[in-house]
């Protein structure tokens, strides 16, 4: 309640182009918008442009839409897979190559693409040292370094931010 106003509880949001949800992740948003900017790029330019022009505007409207706050991402194996699954599905229509001609690993070395998962991770690492740059009453600086106190759940423990880039405090 603020100011006398009920304020509605619900389960997920978007704020500043990010979904804050319980149990759906920002990938998936991501991933969706991605596809679709890749449709239109097949669907409007089809054969009358040229490939390095159809990368070029690839590049510079459907991966920097998926790689926008990326910084916070955990990726899991099947995460990752997903992502360059729907990289390859752009670059194998890109050169006119079907699932059936088996060409996975020439398609990056083909068009000069680099992986989209290895690009989200210098990504990460560049804003890790950023966070690491500021000051160390800054907020971002602070939630790196925080530890929480207790004790974990039973289980195998979540992957989290700091152990897929191997940090060190």
């Amino acid at each position: 309640m603020i100011n006398n106003n009920i304020i509605e509880q619900v389960t997920d949001f978007k704020f500043l182009g990010y979904r804050i949800a319980e149990n759906k992740s920002d990938l998936e948003d991501k991933l969706q918008t991605y596809n679709k900017i890749n449709g239109a790029i097949r669907r409007h330019f089809g054969k009358q442009m040229n490939k390095e022009t159809k990368l070029r505007i690839h590049n510079i409207t459907a991966k920097a839409a998926l790689k926008f706050g990326s910084e916070a991402w955990v990726l899991r194996k099947r995460e990752e897979e997903r992502l360059e699954a729907a990289q390859m599905k752009f670059l194998r229509h890109l050169l006119g190559i079907t699932k059936l001609d088996k060409e996975k690993n020439a398609l990056g070395k083909k068009t000069g693409a680099q992986n989209i998962v290895k690009e989200i991770k210098q990504f990460q690492i560049k804003w890790l040292q950023h966070v690491q740059r500021t000051d160390r009453n800054r907020l971002p600086r602070q939630v790196l370094k925080y530890r929480p106190e207790g004790r974990r759940n039973i289980g195998r423990p979540k992957k989290r931010w700091r152990d897929q880039l191997h940090f060190e405090d």
